[in-house]
């Protein structure tokens, strides 16, 4: 009878050993699958899906100050295209300059409102002159905000009979503000200024 009971009693040692260490290992595999399920979620809020085309891109999503720079440049950019880019249509100027006034604060409707004020928009209507820009490069500094920036830029002036190239130095610096269609970066340029703007080279057109 003894010895029975103390077969009894293994069996039930080895019935119990097993069954805990069944129950630890679903409770691993439960604490393994909901990390899992958590580590998938977080991963598939940092995916965006863009639809282009009729196709589905995948893009990711990232902190804004990683970013900075790169959409720094890219407004400053935007905002100097808009700004400087002119065609003898006085539509066509108003459309750019709004879309740039958008970009920036008082400090560049100033400077458009004194250009408007000395017949410089006019000018440019009445002689049939185009005017591009190229951007040569954009420096920012984010070590302390608002972020200072310098553009460089060549200007080209063209006329009926001439294309004046011209060098174009701007600074200023940039706030933070909501994102919005008419200013999707969320950066508002001040204190925007012209530090240069001189004549490179003419040619005559043939």
């Amino acid at each position: 009878m003894f010895t029975k009971m103390k077969n009894i009693d293994t069996a039930f040692r080895y019935v119990r050993g097993f069954t805990m260490l069944v129950i630890a290992g679903c409770i691993i595999i439960s604490c393994y699958a909901v990390y899992k399920s958590f580590q998938t979620v977080s991963l598939m809020q940092d995916k965006v899906y863009i639809l282009a085309n009729g196709k589905a891109l995948e893009a990711y999503a990232s902190e804004r100050k990683d970013n900075i720079p790169v959409e720094a440049r890219d407004h400053v950019k935007t905002f100097h295209k808009f700004f400087f880019t002119l065609d003898p249509d006085d539509k066509v100027i108003k459309t750019n300059i709004t879309k740039a006034l958008y970009l920036a604060d008082d400090s560049a409707k100033r400077i458009y409102d004194d250009l408007k004020e000395n017949n410089f928009y006019s000018g440019i209507i009445s002689g049939n002159i185009s005017q591009t820009i190229q951007i040569d490069s954009v420096s920012i500094d984010i070590r302390e905000y608002p972020y200072r920036f310098r553009c460089y830029a060549r200007q080209s002036i063209i006329r009926t009979t001439s294309i004046m190239k011209r060098s174009l130095l701007t600074e200023g610096s940039l706030r933070n503000v909501s994102r919005s269609d008419n200013n999707p970066h969320g950066f508002l340029i001040e204190r925007f200024n012209t530090v240069e703007n001189k004549d490179i080279s003419a040619e005559t057109r043939k």
